[in-house]
């Protein structure tokens, strides 16, 4: 017998790697390489290669559960289950009002879920309170390049640009641990004869593959931004015909540039003034460059300036916004990107528009057939809004995330959490934060379901079902239609939640279109038969729906490059397919997003972390991910194979402050902030400063990282500071 091959997606990071699927007679899931997906060419890491462990029975729900008289978790059927969701959220409204009520994503969700959750919070539950973790994510990078470019997409060129560009800069980014496949695009790059700069605190396996690794102090790299593009002036490296074509505001950001001299910036990071100048000459040299940032950088309580500092480089010398060349954003979150561009981030609705734009709210709501003034206004950010639990916001529907864990000062949203009157849980695992729920819902995953997801490239792609769900288990679309029924059925508002995911992408598309983030052009059938579409695709003014295959769109090499056009919202491929727009691989590339078309710089300086070290908190505390363990574990730690990689937390620091804490390699540690304690394992490295600790986040107990970490916010993108709090060691005798 033939077996059944699907091909797909990975559920885990931003890369969206392409696989194969084969169920065996075993009932298991073999996953085999696909070679056609440009992004990862058959490469897969662990995580990608364990997922169907995630399938079994074992290790996922498979039966609703509530809470019973006695305070524990019992399996009851679906209709009970659903009834009492229903409820709880009604008695809230009718007790409290309707932002009483909130809902969490997850930047895991599918477009068409994030879509429906969106719509759901503000349609049925009338509230503006819902968010998503990927506020946790990338939002500091996507404040900035709204202000700089007029329009926010992770990469605005494909990764298969990556390596031909002459110098990357890669600020705050371990893709070698984060994700994996990627690292062939920056090998790739070296073999072609360029050059790889780091920027990290620590010596990470992708620094060192670096050409030059600098190390800042955490919380410093928006001085060290400052400092190169003081360099950059001092030495007449900037490309002034392209400042003043395409750029404004250059005068006050280069002014506020030149306050920061690179002695200065050498005290304030602690990288040497010969670093920094070696750091401009390989940037600088090239004809063509480019600047990607990842969480480093942006989990600051300054994160969009420091974002906004890092393109200044790119504006000042000319490199954005040309082939090769420009800024981008490494999106952790599998969904990361599509997740926030339709509805579930507190102040936008679908296509990437603003909730607060007139405009937007008439074209939205006529797709929902609701009257504009119906929209709730904009909502509180992620962290405000778990704060808010169990006081301003009495019920929580959760869905796809995990805060318990992935929270900043995770012990106080634990009891946030606690607090509240009513917690809806929908999710694949007993998550920890599941685990506290009123009621918890088994649903389906990336395997058992179909859906559309939008990786760091902005290429929107088609995951595809390869098996049945178990018995007992249904999908989220079918919870919010049965949530609707339940709390609109005499509105009939249940009609407006499909469970049929292509149903739902339709009206999706309809939402999106005209919208900075327009998917109107693309269908299922269309990424069916391509290797995904990049957006803003809009749909022809006229003409049949598109019906080209892969081979009509083209393959954007070098003869590629010397033919794009000019319009950058509409940078078609060369060999676009008859009747349907292309899709944009490439943005910007003749002018910005910005009703001028120019790009703005930010006019930004140095300003210390939120919470500097002193002498009872003398150590800077850094978090960050392990390559066998993904986001808050919670499906991670349920994988065998990956935990015997990844066993449980540690504390890396480097042998000088071991040797004055009395501790050796393994040894507990307790890592204490004003927030929390927490103890793990010792792990001596020298690819630590002396200055710093480092602590992954997966897992939860008394080795909780995000017990730590401080919740202030970045005033623009509302990011929390991960990235850099003050502690104290203590060594634990045992």
């Amino acid at each position: 017998m033939q077996k059944t091959v699907t091909p797909t997606h990975c559920p885990y990071c931003a890369l969206q790697c392409g696989m194969n699927l084969t169920p065996a007679p075993d009932g298991t899931v073999e996953v085999g390489e696909r070679t056609d997906f440009p992004v990862n060419r058959g490469a897969l890491c662990g995580k990608g290669r364990t997922a169907p462990a995630l399938l079994s029975s074992r290790v996922r729900l498979t039966s609703p559960l509530v809470r019973s008289g006695d305070g524990a978790l019992v399996p009851a059927p679906w209709d009970e289950a659903l009834d009492r969701i229903a409820d709880g959220l009604r008695r809230t409204r009718a007790e409290h009002g309707a932002d009483a009520v909130g809902v969490f994503g997850g930047g895991g969700l599918t477009n068409e879920k994030a879509y429906g959750l969106g719509k759901f919070a503000r349609v049925v539950l009338g509230t503006s309170q819902i968010d998503y973790n990927g506020r946790f994510c990338m939002s500091s990078a996507a404040a900035a390049g709204t202000k700089a470019f007029g329009l926010d997409r992770g990469l605005p060129f494909p990764l298969e640009d990556v390596p031909r560009t002459g110098c990357v800069i890669l600020v705050g980014s371990n893709p070698a641990e984060t994700m994996p496949p990627s690292l062939r695009y920056f090998t790739e790059l070296k073999e072609n004869g360029g050059t790889l700069i780091v920027v990290d605190p620590r010596r990470t396996r992708t620094a060192e593959q670096a050409d030059l690794h600098l190390a800042p102090r955490p919380g410093t790299d928006l001085a060290l931004a400052l400092g190169l593009l003081h360099l950059i002036v001092a030495e007449g490296r900037t490309d002034e015909a392209y400042i003043r074509e395409r750029t404004v505001g250059w005068e006050e950001a280069r002014a506020a540039a030149m306050a920061h001299w690179p002695e200065y910036v050498e005290r304030i990071t602690g990288v040497s003034v010969p670093q920094l100048r070696e750091a401009v000459r390989l940037f600088c040299e090239p004809e063509a460059a480019m600047v990607l940032t990842a969480r480093g950088p942006e989990q600051q309580s300054k994160g969009t300036d420091t974002v906004g500092a890092w393109i200044n480089l790119c504006l000042a010398t000319g490199r954005a916004g040309r082939p090769l060349s420009g800024y981008g954003c490494l999106t952790g979150q599998g969904n990361g990107q599509g997740g926030r561009e339709h509805g579930q981030k507190a102040d936008q609705l679908p296509g990437y528009r603003k909730l607060t734009d007139p405009a937007a709210r008439r074209h939205v709501a006529e797709v929902w057939g609701v009257a504009p003034d119906s929209l709730p206004g904009p909502g509180r950010s992620a962290y405000e809004l778990l704060d808010a639990l169990g006081t301003d916001i009495r019920s929580l529907l959760l869905m796809g995330s995990n805060p318990v864990v992935s929270a900043p000062r995770a012990a106080h949203v634990e009891e946030r959490v606690r607090a509240l009157d009513f917690l809806a849980v929908c999710d694949v695992v007993l998550s920890e934060t599941a685990a506290l729920a009123d009621v918890v819902l088994p649903v389906t995953q990336w395997a058992e379901e179909t859906g559309t997801t939008t990786n760091l490239e902005g290429r929107v792609l088609l995951r595809r079902r390869a098996v049945d769900p178990p018995e007992g288990v249904r999908s989220d679309l079918e919870v919010l239609h049965e949530l609707a029924a339940r709390l609109g059925g005499d509105r009939g508002l249940e009609k407006g939640f499909p469970t049929d995911p292509e149903e739902v992408f339709e009206e999706l598309r309809r939402a999106s279109a005209g919208g900075p983030a327009d998917y109107s052009g693309i269908t299922y059938r269309r990424l069916a038969e391509e290797n995904g579409v990049f957006w803003p695709c809009p749909a022809p003014a006229d003409g049949p729906p598109h019906t080209a295959g892969a081979g009509d769109v083209g393959d954007p090499e070098d003869a590629a490059l010397d033919a794009l056009p000019d319009d950058p919202a509409r940078a078609e491929d060369p060999r676009p397919g008859p009747g349907a727009h292309p899709g944009t691989p490439r943005l910007f590339l003749d002018r910005f997003a910005t009703e001028d078309g120019r790009a703005r710089f930010a006019p930004v300086s140095h300003r210390a972390i939120a919470e500097e070290p002193d002498d009872e908190y003398p150590v800077l505390l850094t978090t960050g991910r392990v390559v066998a363990q993904y986001q808050s574990g919670a499906q991670t730690r349920r994988v065998d194979e990956l935990n015997a990689a990844a066993p449980g937390p540690f504390v890396e620091l480097h042998p000088r402050l071991a040797e004055r804490l009395g501790a050796a390699e393994g040894d507990p540690v307790a890592v204490v902030s004003r927030r929390g304690r927490a103890v793990a394992p010792a792990r001596i490295t020298t690819a630590i400063r002396p200055d710093t600790v480092f602590m992954p986040f997966h897992w939860a107990g008394e080795g909780r990282a995000n017990t730590l970490t401080n919740p202030a916010l970045d005033p623009t993108s509302r990011m929390p500071e991960f990235k850099a709090c003050a502690v104290r060691l203590e060594a634990v005798r045992t």
